[in-house]
């Protein structure tokens, strides 16, 4: 099979349900930010500090795909059975942030990205799920987007926090808290 069908080169592609649209369409935007962020959640996975996260992991980059799917497809048009996020979905990163939470100390001041390499690209994660959200968020001002595409993306980036904040604990990498200028 070619990966290459030369049928948006002209600007366009299709939806699920055939409706083509410019790739500069909001709704390829959001499709295209939430595959950014599982690329990145992919390189914070292979991290080696976070070998007994890589399921979970997985299982977030599975949950990706599945808003993935729901956002290329035609909400009107598309008649394909799309996999839908689940309520328990959301519970689980909220469970795990809360673990995670037990053995961090408590957050008095704001964190600046970085300490060490790993927990940088779990910063750049959080970041680029945060713009995802923000899409979707825009998207459904005019288009219908399941309301717990947005609930998932936002508990996701807290979640990205937390890791990232586990993270740096585990590998006694320093947070360096903002101190603004006065």
């Amino acid at each position: 099979m070619k990966i290459y069908t030369k049928t948006g080169d002209q600007g366009l592609t299709s939806l699920i349900g055939g409706t083509r649209v410019p790739k500069s369409s909001l709704r390829i935007e959001c499709y295209g930010t939430v595959d950014e962020v599982n690329s990145y959640i992919g390189l914070v996975r292979d991290q080696e500090v976070n070998a007994g996260r890589r399921d979970l992991l997985k299982e977030i980059q599975d949950r990706l795909f599945t808003i993935g799917s729901s956002l290329a497809a035609d909400p009107e048009k598309s008649r394909m059975k799309i996999p839908d996020l689940r309520a328990e979905d959301i519970t689980l990163l909220e469970q795990e942030m809360d673990r995670m939470n037990e053995a961090l100390p408590e957050l008095r001041e704001f964190i600046l990205p970085g300490g060490h390499q790993a927990v940088s690209f779990a910063h750049v994660a959080r970041c680029v799920c945060r713009r995802a959200e923000r899409l979707v968020v825009a998207l459904r001002e005019d288009s219908f987007v399941a309301d717990l595409v947005a609930i998932y993306l936002n508990r996701l980036s807290d979640y990205l926090f937390v890791l990232s904040r586990t993270m740096a604990h585990e590998l006694q990498a320093e947070e360096v808290t903002w101190k603004p200028r006065l």
